[in-house]
């Protein structure tokens, strides 16, 4: 039987195995589970004695790992299948989201202290940009165990004096470099765009920076879920997505193939954040504001938990997009507001309907709906100034579209009030 250790930060928490049969099977050590203030991988892996088997070790797991095209380029570079977990989390397993890594028995962790990079020259990187499509998170590449769920091109590095440098053996990554997709072009200028106006309306986001490589525009995200000690060392803290939470595998991210709903994530916060009565507003404005922008891919894996200081908490909000910018992209919405599946939600009837179900005062959602409009509307003219030099054409749709559809929204909360 195959086996890998799991860690969070250096510290040992169980064991990884891959059966005759081929699933995953997970247990804790017991010494984790004698451990003053344990906690669990996730909250579908509750703290226990008994193993996790097939379907319910999975979720977590298989929700670590890059999904799609970006999946099976990999596992054809390393030399195994596609739908094998455990052999893609043995060779990539090394940096993840939040504080896991996975390691074979004997390999110890690195100390936060022992940094391990290779800075980049400008050439190197503008050719490792070049070839990430062909090798998605430099798979392959020897000191390099990197994964990050997801379909998009990006890749773990570290930024040292604005330098920016390949994180090796297992070294924590300190942000996220996302090459713009040829095939969605203005997509770079479009997520900065969206995530400064989210920042200015008051939703919590990480911080972000346009840069071109070459002639390559690129995100540059700060991560979340790493933050440094007194002494300058990289701390990574545990995170989950909400799919991982509730117990989805990856490939059911979306509600029209099984996956969360917005009641499935309510409930989950109320269930799970150590503050719900917090998370839940703030989850609902992000709602709000990804219906504003257009964002009809909000789907259960764009949101997530951070674990820090022995709280469990609403993660800030990341890849916001208006998808709308592409035409050919659908504008179903990954998960339904009522009974409305269009991104076009500007029925007020379908919103009070999602507060009726969830519990939520009617009252309370439409003053954040026409809170959201009205500083959307204030904001725009700023953030487009602030975009408008890395795509004119970008930033001027959206400041269009989105502001046509702030006012839309508020249009239809006005005659709803008549």
């Amino acid at each position: 039987m195959n086996s890998l250790i799991v860690y969070l930060n250096a510290e040992r928490v169980g064991t990884l195995e891959q059966n005759d049969s081929g699933l995953l099977e997970f247990f804790y050590d017991q010494a984790w589970l004698e451990k003053p203030g344990a906690m669990p991988l996730s909250r579908s892996l509750p703290l226990q004695s008994e193993v996790f088997r097939g379907k319910k070790a999975r979720p977590f797991f298989a929700g670590i790992l890059p999904e799609e095209q970006p999946r099976k380029t990999i596992a054809k570079i390393l030399g195994i299948s596609d739908t094998n977990d455990f052999a893609m989390l043995e060779k990539i397993g090394g940096e993840c989201a939040g504080a896991v890594s996975l390691l074979p028995e004997g390999t110890a962790p690195i100390d936060s202290k022992d940094t391990r990079r290779r800075k980049l020259t400008e050439p190197e990187l503008i050719n490792l940009i070049d070839e990430l499509p062909g090798r998605p998170l430099m798979a392959g590449t020897d000191g390099l165990r990197l994964s990050l769920a997801g379909v998009q091109d990006k890749l773990p590095i570290i930024v040292h004096n604005n330098k920016i440098c390949l994180p090796l053996d297992g070294t924590p990554s300190t942000h996220i470099l996302k090459p713009e997709p040829n095939h969605f072009s203005g997509l770079a200028t479009n997520e900065i765009f969206c995530m400064t106006l989210a920042r200015a309306v008051g939703l919590n986001v990480p911080n972000v920076e346009y840069r071109l490589i070459g002639k390559k525009p690129c995100i540059l995200v700060q991560r979340y879920d790493r933050t440094n000690d007194e002494n300058g060392s990289t701390i990574r803290h545990h995170q989950e997505d909400f799919c991982q939470a509730l117990g989805f595998p990856p490939e059911r991210k979306y509600q029209a193939e099984g996956g969360p709903t917005l009641s499935d994530c309510i409930s989950l916060l109320q269930d799970w954040s150590t503050t719900p009565v917090l998370d839940i507003p703030n989850f609902i404005n992000g709602q709000i504001f990804n219906v504003l922008i257009g964002n009809a891919d909000a789907h259960g894996k764009n949101f997530s938990f951070l674990y820090s200081g022995g709280k469990r908490r609403l993660a800030p909000y990341y890849d916001l997009v208006s998808t709308l910018a592409w035409p050919n992209i659908s504008k179903n919405l990954a998960m339904k507001i009522g009974s409305c599946k269009s991104v076009s939600a500007f029925t007020i009837g379908d919103w009070k309907k999602m507060a009726n179900k969830n519990g939520l005062g009617w009252p309370m959602i439409r003053e954040r709906m026409a809170e959201n409009c009205h500083d959307i509307l204030n904001e725009l003219d700023d953030v487009q100034a602030q975009t408008i030099e890395y795509s004119k054409s970008m930033a001027t749709l959206l400041h269009k579209t989105i502001g046509g559809r702030a006012t839309r929204m508020l249009d239809a909360l006005s005659d709803k009030d008549k």
